[in-house]
């Protein structure tokens, strides 16, 4: 039987004539779904084919041509997907490392984890960041306090010089990069508080035994912990390293205790002015020469006061020396915000703490 065309039908004029009431079925189903599926080809190979409807779908018969063409195309290889230069090039062995990792780019001996204190050098760069205005200001303010206190009693002294040592043992460990560490900062804060007793039971003419021997029994200490560690040797070597030089700064700040309370106070006043100074907005050579010229005039001014007189220059001086000392440390390395507001108020006020001790 051979297929008939349908009553008024043109195969040119498909959409200008189209039947008043459409018969549906299961031939026009299936040249439906033939129509659908050539059209979802057009889609994923080419761009969309923008067509109208037709009313009704030819039959089998005429659609020969089209499928014909079809297939043609189908084996024509499409342009559509052409490979992207990026994929088929290989990747240069120097790639640099992912944006988001947070990492330079690889070296030769294949670390790309560098930090930015490595950074900064290998690109020319100072790793030193400065503490600044705010951490000075509590330094001074904790200064202050060491110089009022100092004249009224040891007991009274004891107070913020125990603040003083809780802060640097914190702010040492932070800025070694060994956080959270909470038992060396606890056994670094007991070794100070146990000299500070020592201090208060002896009595200042035997302050350099009560310091000393706190100090070699903590090192002892220290050192009997650290071989009991399991961890592996280089990091107990610098845990070992990091709480004796802790625990050694929070014994060395007891010297407070021992040393004069007019000495006391020209010092503390004088590293209170000094890292005043230092955190002005000044070239750095500069910035040096007026924190020592301040804290000298601050050692004059106290020490009129106390009774030292020429005296309490040196001291000033001396201790203003020590504490750029221990801002220059606190500033090393690309420190953190916590190791500015620990290490960066602790460690001038610390760092003047021996020199008080010997010149007062």
């Amino acid at each position: 039987m051979t297929n008939q065309p349908y009553e008024g039908y043109d195969p040119y004029q498909q959409q200008a004539q189209p039947p008043a009431q459409p018969q549906w079925g299961y031939d026009e189903q299936q040249y439906a779904t033939q129509q659908w599926q050539g059209q979802t080809w057009e889609t994923q190979t080419h761009a969309p084919v923008q067509a109208a409807e037709p009313a009704y779908l030819p039959p089998q018969s005429y659609e020969r041509p089209y499928v014909a063409e079809q297939q043609q195309q189908q084996q024509q290889p499409p342009q559509a997907y052409s490979a992207p230069p990026a994929a088929s090039a290989p990747a240069p062995a120097s790639a640099p490392a992912e944006p988001d990792s947070g990492y330079g780019p690889a070296t030769l001996a294949g670390n790309a984890r560098v930090t930015d204190a490595q950074r900064a050098r290998l690109e020319g760069r100072s790793p030193i960041i400065e503490p600044g205005m705010q951490p000075a200001l509590l330094t001074a303010v904790l200064g202050l306090l060491l110089a009022a206190t100092a004249p009224i009693s040891s007991y009274a002294l004891v107070v913020p010089l125990v603040i003083l040592q809780a802060v640097t043992a914190a702010g040492w460990f932070r800025l070694n990069g060994m956080w959270p560490a909470r038992q060396g900062i606890a056994l670094a804060f007991l070794g100070g508080v146990t000299a500070d007793v020592a201090v208060l039971v002896a009595g200042r003419e035997q302050a350099p035994a009560a310091i000393l021997g706190p100090l070699g029994i903590w090192v002892l200490l220290t050192l009997v912990l650290q071989l009991r560690s399991h961890a592996d040797p280089d990091t107990r070597m610098y845990g070992l390293m990091a709480t004796v030089a802790s625990s050694a700064l929070a014994i060395i700040a007891t010297g407070y205790l021992g040393a004069d309370p007019d000495a006391v106070s020209v010092g503390a006043a004088a590293v209170a002015v000094a890292v005043l100074a230092r955190a002005l907005p000044l070239p750095t050579p500069a910035s040096v020469v007026v924190s020592l010229l301040a804290a000298a005039g601050a050692g004059i001014a106290v020490g009129g006061m106390t009774g030292l007189g020429a005296k309490g220059a040196l001291i000033g001086a001396s201790a203003a020396v020590c504490a750029l000392a221990g801002h220059r440390a606190a500033s090393y390395d690309y420190p953190s915000r916590f190791v500015h507001f620990t290490a960066g108020v602790a460690l001038p006020l610390t760092a003047a703490a021996p020199v008080v001790w010997i010149l007062h």
